[in-house]
């Protein structure tokens, strides 16, 4: 430590810089850099570029001839967001149409997959018989290709197929399910003698936001809309159970041994020990969910391409038709850039809402401590000063 005078007396102390670990830090940090450089650059020119590309290109009326950054490409602005968001008209429409299926969408899947994935994950963590044969079995379906799968389910759930064979053993006379339009939500308030689907009330369908009626916007997943959530269920929750597996078998058994020795049930034990310390997976297998179910394309693509009546058309096979079908390239780049925006936003909330509070607040006030501790030495340094 070396002695510097202070300005009006006393002596304050300051640390010796160390040559040799300023050095090692300095060459550490060169051989992270160094390290890191190749997939900096991979992820800049393959991510970053081709994102600020798109961009641009939502932002022009350019039609998929030529080059987008050439002077014959016109300039629009936001002329593209805008149709799609606020001027009435049918891309307005067929838009908010789209998100109205995918907000559906997302709402039954996430929900519904996690609790199975967790479910069979529990099942498979206790003393069971054949577990890598259920294992197996459960995890199949997800690196089974799409294209198969939906080749399958379209058998299954075609007018004569095996899912209406049985349901005609118990009296049910099934929809041909990919070609049904009709909500579920409409068709549960019609059971309920809440309304008359063949003829809504007025107070629904006079108005809505954002180029819906209300009418349109509770309608729920139409019944083609539906078997697609039953296809997507079914092949992705085998991918969440192993993150899920793999995490409970991460529990201490010590803190399960301490509960039951508490006399804890099985229901209590879950709730104050088991779920806690899958609080991170479980954040992380509902991003994953939430990105992926705003992101369907393929079994969309290969099932539906959006019909019956627009009720299985998505924001992304919508951006995919609007520039390989009809040549919209800027609208279709400005759809997935407000896709993208829905997912950042969602993604956030969600992270917010799951956070350990405990822990946000522990954080809270190390960085209050640490402030009152910086505003005490300043006081401190000032006052010797004088």
């Amino acid at each position: 430590m070396t002695a510097v005078p202070a300005p009006a007396g006393g002596l304050r102390t300051r640390p010796r810089r160390e040559p040799g670990r300023s050095s090692a830090r300095a060459g550490q940090g060169r051989a992270g850099w160094a390290f890191t450089a190749p997939q900096v650059v991979l992820i800049g020119l393959f991510v970053l570029v081709p994102i600020l590309m798109a961009f641009w290109v939502s932002l022009t009326d350019w039609r998929g001839r030529g080059s987008p950054f050439t002077g014959q490409v016109g300039f629009v602005g936001f002329d593209n967001y805008a149709t799609i968001l606020t001027e009435p008209g049918l891309a307005r429409q067929d838009f908010m149409t789209a998100l109205r299926n995918n907000a559906w969408y997302v709402l039954l899947v996430v929900p519904l997959q996690t609790a199975i994935a967790l479910g069979l994950a529990l099942v498979l963590n206790s003393r069971i018989r054949a577990k890598g044969f259920f294992r197996t079995a459960f995890y199949f379906p997800t690196v089974t290709s799409s294209v198969a799968i939906s080749l399958v389910f379209i058998f299954l759930f075609t007018g004569g197929g095996a899912v209406n064979g049985l349901l005609g053993l118990v009296g049910i006379d099934g929809p041909n399910w990919f070609s049904d339009s009709r909500g579920l939500v409409h068709l549960l308030g019609d059971g309920l003698g809440l309304w008359d689907a063949a003829n809504p009330p007025a107070a629904l369908t006079d108005g809505g936001p954002l180029g819906l009626s209300w009418w349109d916007w509770l309608s729920g997943p139409s019944i083609a809309l539906a078997a697609l959530i039953l296809l997507v269920v079914w092949t992705s929750a085998g991918g969440y159970m192993l993150m899920f597996l793999a995490a409970l078998q991460d529990v201490p058994n010590d803190v399960r041994e301490a509960a039951v020795m508490d006399g804890a049930n099985a229901w209590q034990r879950f709730r104050a020990v088991t779920l806690p310390a899958l609080r991170p997976t479980l954040f992380l297998v509902t991003t994953l969910g939430l990105i992926g179910t705003w992101q369907v394309f393929d079994q969309v693509y290969l099932i539906s391409q959006g019909n019956p009546a627009k009720t299985t058309l998505t924001p992304a096979y919508l951006s995919y038709t609007s520039a390989f079908e009809t040549g919209q390239w800027g609208r279709a780049a400005a759809m997935s850039f407000v896709l993208f925006a829905i997912i950042i936003v969602l993604t956030s909330l969600q992270r917010f809402l799951m956070r350990d509070k405990d822990a946000a607040a522990e954080k809270k006030a190390v960085r209050a401590a640490q402030r009152a501790r910086a505003a005490s030495s300043k006081t401190t340094f000032f006052q010797a000063g004088r």
